[in-house]
């Protein structure tokens, strides 16, 4: 066995997946006896938790031969350089690299990062002896990319976390009988917010005129993209749509204890945890079937394939107030997530990496 596992992330901070994936895995690794710390640039850790990561240019001093490090691959980044010149075994989980065009016109400087990370996931090809993605989908760009053999372990959640305490004012603001559309995301142009907006304008015209739009995620780097969708929202005279932001948890609880259905209308997406998330709140699930959204919801909520905005406002009010479709669909959900919670992901994670715990 080797001393240690370590893990290797573009950036480290509260509320984003892979921040709260590399936590679960470090206590997983440890939980093994094994030494287990998280990597990054110190300017991309948030300042409070640079108590709990590193940074990946102080690891190569100390890489020994027999240490394992697991780098998570999403944008391009000075660590995957780092991570290719190590003399440790090496693992590859591989998140999906967002194609840059969505955003040349919005933040260049995250289109460039992009850029730079899709040619970092060719140069990475070879570099590690075990390569795993968190869908199929990434997988076969992986294997597109010439990586040998790579392997789906989808991405280790504890759900439990995503329920617990809900803050009151929210739900009081929320909860008070109007149909509630959610979506949670990051601000960003891939996740097709404007598509949303069509969306609930038809929703609000031709069914619901008293129902909201809630957007719960961060936007800071795409504020161009914020202003626009603000503009947008007032072209289409739509009233009662609410950008909340980045929130803490007990919020998010809240937005999801007090929404009608979930839509997601995104073009690309290499998992879409806010998917489970929303099961886990018990709220029905309609999503565009893009990228790895379909194996996500694993037969599970409702798929659309083409974006007409008035089939996709009728649905939206049949699970709103349909009560034996609604109760249907959530019933359908919870047995999808049973199937997540009856995997043990943790003996998958160890059966992946045992070419390198065994050696």
């Amino acid at each position: 066995m080797p001393a240690a596992i370590h893990q290797f992330v573009a950036g480290f901070t509260n509320g984003d997946a892979i921040s709260n994936e590399a936590r679960v895995l470090r206590t997983i690794f440890r939980s093994w006896g094994l030494e287990s710390d998280i990597f990054s640039e110190t300017r991309r850790i948030l300042p409070e938790l640079r108590r709990t990561a590193r940074d990946a240019q102080s690891y190569v001093a100390t890489a020994r031969p027999d240490d394992i490090v697991l780098l998570h691959l999403s944008i391009g980044s000075v660590v995957n350089e780092i991570f290719a010149t190590l003399p440790t075994r090496k693992a590859i989980l591989y998140h999906n690299i967002t194609p840059a065009h969505y955003f040349t016109l919005i933040n260049r400087q995250t289109a460039t990062e992009l850029e730079r990370g899709r040619r970092q996931l060719q140069h990475l090809a070879g570099a590690a002896t075990i390569n795993l993605a968190d869908s199929r989908f990434n997988a076969d760009e992986l294997r597109a990319a010439g990586y040998r053999d790579p392997q789906v372990l989808p991405l280790v959640l504890t759900l439990e976390d995503l329920t617990g305490d809900i803050d009151a004012r929210v739900r009081r603001t929320y909860a008070d009988g109007r149909v509630n559309i959610l979506f949670v995301g990051r601000c960003a142009p891939n996740k097709r917010l404007e598509d949303l907006l069509d969306a609930f304008c038809s929703f609000q015209r031709a069914v619901d005129p008293h129902a909201r739009l809630i957007h719960v995620g961060s936007f800071a780097g795409n504020e161009p993209y914020y202003y626009y969708l603000r503009t947008r929202a007032r072209e289409l005279r739509l009233h009662d749509v609410h950008f909340a932001g980045s929130v803490p948890q007990a919020q998010l609880n809240a937005y999801y204890a007090s929404a009608a259905v979930f839509l997601c209308m995104s073009e690309h997406e290499g998992f879409c945890i806010p998917i489970l998330e929303a099961m886990t709140h018990g709220v029905p699930v309609l999503a565009h079937a893009a990228g790895a959204v379909p194996e996500t919801m694993d037969g599970a909520g409702v798929l659309f394939r083409e974006k007409d905005y008035e089939l996709v406002a009728e649905m939206l009010g049949r699970l709103a107030t349909d009560k034996p479709l609604r109760a249907a669909v959530i019933a359908g959900q919870q047995q999808r997530l049973e199937r997540y919670r009856a995997r043990d992901l943790q003996a998958e994670l160890r059966r992946h990496l045992a070419p390198l715990l065994d050696r």
